[in-house]
């Protein structure tokens, strides 16, 4: 194989579509054009690969991995109480207050937001519950098809055997966050155009271990990160259920990530994993971009780029969005990605504030800890 050891990477322009990470008005352009479509197609072409080894144990953590997977099934329909009553605008107020209080240390004077009351920011709150569940619920929907195609495309037996039990795990939770959306909060919002650009980009691209670093690595590890911080934060006990029982089908999903692909990285040339750096980064971006919530302010007829730079500025939200990057960097630093090509994705990480946790457990050694059973739960609930 071919080392082209002096290969340069591209620059961030030609990788994300801009030069400044933190250009607001480049991010909040990008947008959806067809909110009304129930369909989304994407064109992919890849090879299905059947094994006819059917020996099973030969990646021994696999196999355990794939033998929790089975044990820890848990059902939507009746394992959690969908008889909890939700007021919306209640849990908006007691999330507000368990966690500081609304517009705290944001300075809206001479904006849009001036002359906002209570009513404002609760419909706000109520608004963005909305759209956050509902870009769970579509990174969900991302993470089955991925899956499906990991299946189908994945060389080894083993992969295949786990893999299999997360397509089950994908569609609970797509059905578990839809029926909270439609029982329990006010309405769907369409998918994002950042999460959509990066969704299509893991499936069209033909090779399997892109599909593993995009969805499994990637997505998976924020949105793992991102329940995390929502299971913190939120007050209402059927939400804090539902998320611990998605965390920890999602921290088998990324040591799933993480124990398939570091092998197989151990294997490539210098410019093969120069590829697979410049897609981590720009996957981490893309990711980051979605959470300005374009779509909630547009709903509220308030022109996001002039509220968005005043958002970034509040320190909760910096911390939420450097946060979402916890599990993702011990990750990649195990893959060997973080380091790779005199450490480019170190600096881009830098760049993003999210190195500190480089040392942080990765998730093929964490998963353990983040397992939960309808007993056990129920019982620390």
């Amino acid at each position: 194989m071919t080392d082209t050891a002096n290969t340069e990477m591209r620059a961030t322009a030609d990788i994300i579509g801009r030069a400044e990470l933190d250009d607001l008005t480049a991010i909040m352009t990008v947008v959806n054009t067809d909110w009304d479509s129930a369909l989304h197609d994407v064109r992919s072409q890849y090879d299905t690969v059947f094994s006819w080894d059917y020996t099973k144990g030969q990646r021994a953590k696999l196999d355990k991995l794939y033998e929790k997977a089975k044990k820890a099934q848990w059902n939507a329909q009746s394992d959690l109480p969908w008889d909890t009553e939700v007021d919306q605008e209640q849990l908006v107020v007691a999330n507000a207050v368990a966690n500081g209080g609304f517009n705290e240390g944001l300075d809206v004077s001479g904006t849009s937001l001036e002359k906002w009351g209570d009513a404002e920011w609760i419909r706000f709150g109520v608004e963005s519950q909305n759209w956050t569940l509902s870009q769970f619920m579509h990174g969900e929907q991302g993470a089955l098809v991925c899956t499906a195609k990991i299946v189908e495309s994945v060389p080894w037996m083993d992969a295949k055997y786990y893999a299999s039990t997360q397509v089950m795990d994908e569609a609970r939770h797509v059905e578990v966050f839809s029926k909270y959306l439609d029982e329990k909060l006010s309405g769907h919002y369409p998918i994002n155009a950042h999460l959509r650009m990066l969704l299509d980009d893991i499936i069209a691209d033909s090779r399997w271990d892109m599909t593993y670093l995009g969805m499994q690595i990637m997505v998976e590890g924020l949105a793992l990160a991102a329940f995390g911080f929502m299971h913190q934060m939120t007050t209402e006990p059927l939400l804090k259920q539902l998320l611990r029982y998605v965390m920890s089908d999602e921290a088998r999903h990324v040591a799933f990530g993480v124990l398939s692909l570091q092998e197989y990285y151990s294997q490539l040339s210098a410019s093969e994993l120069r590829e697979r750096q410049e897609f981590a980064f720009e996957a981490a971006v893309r990711m980051r971009d979605r959470f300005l919530q374009q779509e909630v302010w547009d709903r509220l007829g308030i022109d996001g780029k002039e509220v968005a730079p005043l958002l970034m500025q509040v320190p909760e939200r910096q911390m939420f969005q450097v946060m979402l990057f916890s599990k993702i960097v011990p990750n990649l630093k195990k893959l060997g990605l973080l380091d790779a090509a005199d450490g480019w994705l170190r600096e881009r990480f830098t760049e993003l504030g999210a190195i500190a946790f480089e040392d942080w457990v990765d998730t093929g050694e964490e998963y353990d800890t983040l397992q939960a059973t309808p007993e056990t739960d129920a019982v620390a609930s």
